[in-house]
């Protein structure tokens, strides 16, 4: 007499709608299942992340990052020396 036992599988059933009612549990079901599911892909993401890591080609060197070079602007030329004004004396 374990979990195999319909009987068993029947009261945790009846205790479930009692507990959260017939309109939770559907909603309650799918966001689990959401969950897992979230849950299951971030697992193999992170198992990929360890194979690449331990395996290779460039585990034993950093990834190349292409970084532009930005070349500092121009020294603006000096401003030109205003012309004279004229003098009274012309």
């Amino acid at each position: 007499m374990g979990w195999e036992s319909p009987s068993h599988w029947l009261i945790v059933l009846i205790l479930l709608v009692a507990l959260f009612g017939y309109k939770k549990l559907p909603d309650a079901s799918r966001s689990l299942g959401r969950s897992l599911r979230i849950f299951k892909t971030e697992i193999k993401g992170m198992a990929e992340d360890d194979k690449t890591r331990e395996g290779g080609p460039q585990a034993d060197q950093p990834a190349a990052i292409d970084v532009p070079v930005v070349q500092p602007p121009a020294q603006p030329a000096p401003p030109a020396a205003p012309p004279s004004a004229p003098t009274a004396s012309d």
